[in-house]
């Protein structure tokens, strides 16, 4: 066993150790790949998505110095066809790109490190094979194979690590590409020394223009990730079954942690947050620690034009189409507001709809964190409205009418700079950025089908909440008791039917004048039930 040949299973034994959910299932997809023109396989996730865990998997399951069998007898892969096939059959090549660049002094050497490093092990393990003036790892695995007849399985974690950590180094990571080209490259070389490969990280391959840098890759991502969908993170299935053993509240879990969507899997939870959530017995946002999230800011204020309002329209709870196409899949190459975005998506902050082409803002600990981003910004209105959002619920159980109008008023206003003022989109994103950390104890529903100029909410309370239930509704150029009379005509009708404890109504009315302008201010009227 080595650092980089043949590190063994001693990686994924100590996973095991701990709470574990089944994604075995991947090695079979892998294994329907090796010897295949779809060997090698690049699949590519938010950070704390469980990537590394994933290649630990590979690692102790294909690693032909180690007996893995009794790690996964119990597992999903143990009853496929393939699993004895494959098991400890190859030698494995392990790269955490990571590692390198924190035990390298001078990032520039990084990629001659690799090499040297791993041809080192490879002349330990195989003298007569690899010549001692060898420096080219491909040419090194080639020759190895080529007299001895054994074959590689390569793992590189963390692949795209050189891209975000040296970003401006364009030297330095066309070195790396090169190296990469050379082992994967194809032809009778590669495919003599090359059974197959998994490479993970955060970003899809590097574009250059608009071609792969390694184009037989097949690529799984976090907008095509295709059959490999629910290894994206845990399913719906998987978190009932944790909250179940471990006695923690689903719907505290769904609401935290859920919200990524692909065609085939539906409801797809953030892992990591997950287990830590099961392991703290506490819903919270784990993310802040990341280093993706201490970049969130300076994404979401590069100034391209329409950003700052889609950022906006998301934060109110909005969808926004976005095109893909453009992404180069690095961190510096951005050229417009689909870049950023785009980006967001691969980061895991912004969840993305195939079917429409729209993301959103997926669930409360992502809307954790871009509140907590947005108020590191300059967007001084978007703070404010943000900032009263954490008194606003309050207010509007306490009865304080002029608080609850005054929110409302910057809320509205601040979703007039992104969409029409009078349209039912900015009605909405109104409510749902005034009352921003009302999610926090709610489940907010659309209760009416709602005509030009209002909007009508219900806010059912969460279990673990003794607040109150809330129905809010808008009206244009009306009143606010025309909106309290709707809402006791109409509430029966929706969330609330079977409701039984307390509840507040809200009604919200804006004004235009006489010559047809919009005088944006609003009134309110609360009354109990």
């Amino acid at each position: 066993m080595g650092l980089y040949l043949n590190p063994g299973n001693k990686g994924f034994e100590t996973i095991l150790n701990g709470i574990y959910v089944d994604k075995t299932g991947l090695i079979d997809y892998v294994n329907s790949t090796l010897d295949t023109p779809m060997k090698l396989t690049s699949f590519s996730r938010p950070r704390r998505f469980g990537k590394s865990f994933a290649a630990k998997m590979l690692c102790a399951y294909y690693d032909k110095s180690c007996d893995s069998r009794a790690l996964f007898e119990n597992m999903e892969i143990s009853g496929k066809k393939s699993f004895e096939k494959h098991l400890n059959q190859y030698n494995v090549i392990y790269l955490d790109i990571t590692r390198f660049i924190s035990t390298c002094t001078e990032i520039n050497n990084v990629v001659c490190m690799i090499q040297v490093k791993v041809i080192e092990e490879l002349r330990t393990a195989y003298p007569n094979c690899v010549a001692a003036e060898e420096s080219v790892l491909a040419d090194a695995l080639f020759d190895v194979s080529h007299k001895t007849g054994n074959r590689f399985f390569v793992i590189i974690d963390e692949w795209d690590a050189l891209f975000r950590e040296a970003k401006d180094n364009i030297e330095l990571q066309k070195e790396y590409v090169r190296l990469l080209r050379g082992l994967f490259k194809g032809g009778v070389a590669t495919d003599e020394t090359i059974v197959g490969a998994y490479m993970t990280g955060i970003l899809p391959i590097k574009k250059y223009g608009t071609e792969s840098a390694l184009t037989d890759f097949r690529e799984f991502t976090m907008l095509e990730p295709l059959v490999l969908a629910e290894y994206i993170g845990f399913t719906e299935q998987e978190v009932r079954k944790l909250c179940a053993e471990h006695d923690v509240s689903f719907e505290e879990m769904k609401l935290w942690y859920d919200g990524y969507s692909f065609s085939d899997i539906k409801s797809v939870y953030s892992p990591h947050s997950v287990m830590n959530a099961v392991i703290f017995k506490k819903m919270r946002n784990y993310w802040k620690s990341s280093e993706t999230f201490e970049s969130l800011k300076d994404y979401i204020t590069s100034g391209f034009d329409g950003l700052k309002d889609s950022i906006i329209q998301m934060l109110g709870g909005q969808r926004v189409h976005v095109d893909t196409g453009s992404f180069q899949n690095d961190l510096t190459s951005m050229n417009c507001r689909d870049d950023v975005l785009t980006l967001l998506i691969h980061l895991g902050y912004l969840a993305f709809d195939e079917m429409r082409e729209e993301v959103y803002i997926p669930n409360l600990e992502v809307a954790d964190a871009f509140k907590t981003a947005v108020k590191s910004t300059r967007w001084n209105e978007v703070i404010q409205a943000l900032t009263q959002s954490e008194t606003l619920l309050q207010a509007t159980i306490n009865g304080d009418e002029k608080a609850v109008a005054e929110a409302l008023e910057l809320a509205h206003e601040t979703c007039a700079s992104s969409i029409e003022y009078n349209d039912e989109n900015s009605l909405s994103c109104a409510i749902m950025l005034a009352y921003y950390t009302a999610r926090n104890d709610y489940e907010i529903f659309r209760e009416l089908p709602a005509g030009k100029g209002f909007a009508d909410y219900a806010f059912v309370p969460r279990r673990n909440t003794d607040k109150p239930a809330m129905i809010i509704e808008l009206k244009y150029n009306r009143s606010a008791d025309t909106a309290i009379r709707q809402i006791h005509d109409n509430r029966y009708d929706g969330k609330l039917k079977s409701f039984s404890g307390k509840v507040i109504l809200v009604g919200i009315n804006y004004d235009k004048d006489a010559k047809g302008k919009d005088q944006k201010h609003h009134t309110c009227v609360i009354e109990r039930m």
